[in-house]
């Protein structure tokens, strides 16, 4: 009976030492953990008494607004700074408390975990005699963003209001665009309104039906038969503009761990607005057949050409694919008796 008295005395002073060893490690590791908390709140504590400070300097009229903004981010980088290296050390704490447990100095149980986030920056997690301790990056939402767009479709001109009778094909003019474009949303608190800027680059075909090309007569330029079977005949303008739209963009917001994101391109988005611009080239095309012979004619000048473009455009759709349409106020040609005005309608994609 005294034996199995000691027996059990020793038994429960190992299992009473394993436990007292378990909870002095998880208690170490949640005293770094806080350790590393209170040290990002108590500096942001400082600096925000350091931030009231340039404020009362700046309403005082002891220095200028420029001299306060330029104080508060030097105060900002310098606490930062301090967080960074105050963590580091706490870090190097917690790596040793976790080398100490896997060499057995503290006893090891299977079920330890510990895992802990810090202000949203710091992510220490401790599972099974390992360590990870990574800066955690959250999603930060932007309010201008830019996007690369690309937009193609049917090309045509309108000739005293009317593009039914046109004198070029209707499935073969095409257009083309592609650029670069920023968009900023322009209230803090919501979504719903955006300025879209940017530059693109403008291709406008027009492809004259029955063998037909464009011939330069002074300051005119009008379409003239070729004599010729001609396999194609095309008229291109090339453009360098700067489109600028007001978009109505219905992604809303979400939450997440009670911050509010602002995304863009998630829902049915409608911009209005127009562009302008300058004429980089034109060129005319030709192709046919000659005794057996394969032809292919490139003329280059300006065909009278208006040398500087503007125009509305619109477009609907949703998420990154939109239907686009654009019509120029400027004729096609500056001084044609017969006014005629380029219009397009196709896909337009705005992608991320």
């Amino acid at each position: 009976m005294r034996n199995f008295t000691i027996y059990l005395a020793v038994a429960a002073c190992l299992f009473a030492g394993k436990i007292a060893a378990q909870e002095t490690f998880e208690s170490k590791a949640r005293q770094i953990a806080d350790k590393i908390e209170n040290i990002t709140k108590d500096e942001k504590e400082t600096l925000k008494i350091e931030i009231e400070e340039v404020n009362k300097q700046f309403e005082n009229g002891t220095i200028t607004k420029v001299e306060a903004d330029d104080k508060k981010k030097k105060l900002a980088e310098a606490r930062a700074l301090i967080i960074e290296n105050k963590v580091a050390v706490a870090q190097e704490d917690l790596k040793e408390l976790v080398q100490q447990k896997v060499n057995g100095k503290i006893m090891s149980n299977p079920s330890d975990s510990v895992s802990v986030r810090i202000s949203g920056r710091y992510v220490i997690k401790y599972e099974k005699d390992s360590l990870r301790f990574k800066k955690h990056r959250e999603y930060r939402e932007r309010r201008t963003t830019s996007q690369f767009v690309f937009a193609a479709g049917l090309n045509n001109v309108v000739t005293d209001g009317d593009v039914e009778n046109s004198d070029f094909r209707f499935w073969g003019s095409h257009f083309y665009e592609w650029g670069l474009t920023y968009n900023t949303r322009i209230a803090k608190n919501s979504n719903l309104l955006h300025i879209k800027y940017g530059m693109s680059v403008m291709y406008n075909n027009l492809r004259p039906t029955n063998d037909r090309l464009f011939v330069v007569n002074g300051d005119q330029t009008n379409l003239q038969d070729s004599g010729l079977s001609l396999n194609e005949s095309r008229f291109r303008n090339v453009y360098l503009v700067a489109p600028l739209h007001l978009e109505f963009d219905f992604s809303g917001k979400t939450t997440k761990n009670d911050k509010t994101y602002f995304r863009t391109h998630q829902a049915f988005r409608m911009g209005l607005g127009g562009y302008a611009g300058v004429r980089v080239k034109s060129k005319q095309i030709l192709k046919y057949e000659i005794d057996d012979m394969d032809v292919r004619e490139k003329t280059k000048g300006d065909f009278n050409s208006s040398n500087f473009i503007y125009g509305l455009s619109a477009y609907i759709g949703y998420k990154e694919t939109s239907l686009y349409v654009k019509y120029d106020l400027n004729p096609l040609f500056k001084d044609n008796a017969v006014k005629q005005n380029n219009v397009s309608l196709g896909i337009r994609f705005d992608l991320n």
